[in-house]
C-alpha cells in the first residue's frame, strides 16, 4: 500500500517534500514508508535526500503527567476548596514523588499556603504543564520558554527525527517491475526478455560463524614469537597452585614480608599444605634465611617449615623460574634462556587498572659471568622488538634480585616516560643454595600482558579486556595485533 501511494503520488507530482508529512496525510506508518523508500531507491526508481529534525519526546515521567496531570495540580486538587488540610493527611492522599514535587511547584506558583495546615490561595488553576506535554505528543510547535522549563524538570528529552524528500529516479515507473534475481529453470526459455537485478559487487556476504581469538591471546602470540626469535625456551607453567616455599622462600623472600599476608595472597584451604619438597635444599634455604651464608648475613629470624608448606595461588611466575633453576642445578651446568607467559593471582581490590587474576611475562638468562651490562643490552634488544627504542632504568628493590631496576619507555603519545616492567640479577642467596656454580649469574625481567594489550587496542578499563564483563562483540571485531607498529 505504501509503495503504491509513493509511486502514484510521484506520477502526478514532482516530489514528496517530507516523508513524515506524506505518511500523516496518507495515514501510513512512517517506518513502513521509510523501508519502501529505501527499497525503491535501491532499484533507482526514486532519488532521495535525507531530512533531519530535532524534536522533543516525553520521558516516562512526562508521559505519566500528560495522562494524570502535573504534580502541582494533583496536589492543588487534593486540597479542599474551603478550609484546610493537615500536611500529614495531604501526604497520605498522594504518591511520595507527587507530594514532594507538588509542594515545591504549587508553593512556587503561589497556589497554596504551606504550613502544618495546607489551604488554597486561589480557587482555580490551569494545568499548563499537562497541556504543553499533550501538545508535544501531538507534534505541535512549542515556545522556547516552555521547552526550557520542561527540559529542566526532565519531562522531555531531545530526539533526532529522520526522514526523506523523494523525487523520480532514472528508472521511475508508476509500478515496480518484477526483476529476475537468478537464472533458473522457470525463466530459462525467455531469459532474453527478462530484466535482471543488477549485481552488487559491494554487498557483503553472510557472516561466517567461526571462533575468534581474544586480544590477549593475539598479543601473547606476538610476545612468544619474539622470545623464540631470541632463542628462549618456554617454561611449563601449568601449575597455578604453588607452595609458599617455591613462591617465596626459595626466592630469599622472608616469611614476615607483607606480600605473604592473606591480604595480598590467596591461600588454599584444601589441600592447605604441600607434602613434597627437596629436604636437603629446604635445609639450605632455611639456613640462609636464619643465619645467612654465601656472603650474606641472612634475615636473622626463626624460619618456620609450616609457613613454607602452605599452598597458595602463585603470585608470580618467578615461582616457576625457581623450580627450573633448581632442576638445572641438579645436572652438569648448561647455559639456558627461559621465558613464560601465564596467569598469576593476587588478592587486590578490582578497579579500572587492577584485577585479582592477570598475566605475567617473564624472561631469564642463566649463564656464566653475566653482568648488569648484559641485562641492559638484552632489555634494549627485547623492547626494541616491541617498538620501544627509548629506554631508561631506575634503581629499585626486590627481595630476590640485586641489583634491581625498573624499566621506563618514552611514550610518544603521552609525551612522558612510562614504567613498563621490572628487572634485576638473582641474588647469590637464591642461586647458590640450589647448587648452581658460583660463577653462574641469572638476569631476569618481567612485565604484565594486560598493560601493552590495553595500549594496543585502546582499552582504558582492564575489566573490559579480561574477566566476566568482557564484551564478546569486542572479541569478534578486534583486528590482528602487530606489536611495534
Amino acid at each position: 500500500m505504501a509503495e503504491e501511494a509513493i509511486l502514484g503520488f510521484l506520477k502526478n507530482n514532482e516530489q514528496i517534500t517530507d516523508s513524515g508529512q506524506f505518511s500523516t496525510e496518507h495515514k501510513l506508518d512512517h517506518n513502513e514508508v521509510v523501508n519502501i523508500i529505501k527499497s525503491l531507491h535501491g532499484f533507482r526508481y526514486i532519488d532521495v535526500q535525507d531530512i533531519k529534525r530535532e524534536t522533543w519526546v516525553l520521558t516516562d515521567e512526562g508521559k505519566k503527567y500528560a495522562a494524570e496531570g502535573s504534580p502541582e495540580v494533583q496536589l492543588f486538587l487534593a486540597v479542599p476548596e474551603e478550609g484546610s488540610i493537615s500536611k500529614d493527611e495531604l501526604q497520605k492522599k498522594l504518591a511520595p514523588s507527587v507530594f514532594k514535587i507538588g509542594c515545591s511547584q504549587a508553593g512556587k506558583n503561589k497556589w497554596v499556603e504551606m504550613g502544618k495546615q495546607v489551604s488554597r490561595k486561589v480557587q482555580h488553576v490551569e494545568d499548563k504543564v499537562k497541556g504543553t506535554l499533550l501538545q508535544i505528543q501531538e507534534g505541535k510547535e512549542i515556545d522556547k520558554d516552555s521547552i526550557n522549563s520542561l527540559k529542566a524538570r526532565k519531562l522531555i528529552a531531545p530526539q533526532t527525527w529522520k526522514g526523506y524528500s523523494v523525487k523520480k529516479g532514472p528508472n521511475y515507473a508508476p509500478e515496480r517491475k518484477k526483476v529476475a534475481t537468478d537464472l533458473n529453470r522457470e525463466n530459462l526459455q525467455n531469459w532474453e526478455e527478462l530484466e535482471f537485478k543488477e549485481y552488487n559487487f559491494n554487498a557483503k556476504g553472510a557472516p561466517v560463524d567461526a571462533g575468534h581469538l581474544h586480544p590477549l591471546l593475539k598479543v601473547r602470540k606476538q610476545f612468544k614469537d619474539i622470545f623464540v626469535q631470541m632463542g628462549f625456551e618456554e617454561m611449563p607453567t601449568n601449575n597455578f597452585v604453588e607452595s609458599s616455599f617455591w613462591n617465596f622462600d626459595a626466592l630469599f623472600q622472608p616469611q614476615q614480608h607483607p606480600a605473604r599476608d592473606s591480604h595480598d595472597t590467596f591461600f588454599l584451604k584444601a589441600p592447605s599444605t604441600t607434602r613434597t619438597l627437596p629436604e636437603d635444599y629446604v635445609e639450605r634455604v632455611k639456613q640462609v634465611h636464619e643465619s645467612g651464608g654465601y656472603g650474606s648475613r641472612g634475615y636473622n629470624y626463626d624460619w618456620k617449615r609450616e609457613e613454607a608448606n602452605k599452598n597458595l595461588l602463585r603470585t608470580h611466575t618467578t615461582a616457576v623460574s625457581s623450580r627450573m633453576l633448581y632442576a638445572l642445578a641438579q645436572q652438569p651446568f648448561v647455559p639456558k634462556k627461559y621465558f613464560s607467559i601465564d596467569r598469576v593471582f593476587r588478592n587486590e581490590a578490582v578497579d579500572r587498572t587492577h584485577l585479582a587474576e592477570f598475566h605475567q611475562i617473564e624472561g631469564l638468562i642463566c649463564d656464566r659471568g653475566l653482568t648488569l651490562g648484559d641485562l641492559i643490552g638484552v632489555l634494549n634488544d627485547f623492547f626494541s622488538r616491541l617498538g620501544m627504542s627509548k629506554l631508561r632504568f631506575k634503581p629499585a628493590y626486590n627481595p630476590y634480585t640485586e641489583p634491581s631496576m625498573e624499566i621506563f619507555s618514552y611514550h610518544e603519545g603521552l609525551g612522558k616516560w612510562v614504567e613498563i616492567g621490572n628487572s634485576g640479577m638473582f641474588r647469590p642467596e637464591m642461586l647458590l643454595p640450589m647448587g648452581l656454580p658460583e660463577d653462574v649469574r641469572v638476569i631476569a625481567w618481567g612485565l604484565s600482558l594486560e598493560r601493552p594489550t590495553m595500549i594496543l587496542y585502546g582499552i582504558d578499563n582492564i575489566r573490559d579486556l579480561f574477566g566476566h564483563k568482557v564484551d564478546l562483540d569486542l572479541i569478534k571485531r578486534n583486528p590482528i595485533c602487530r606489536i611495534g607498529i
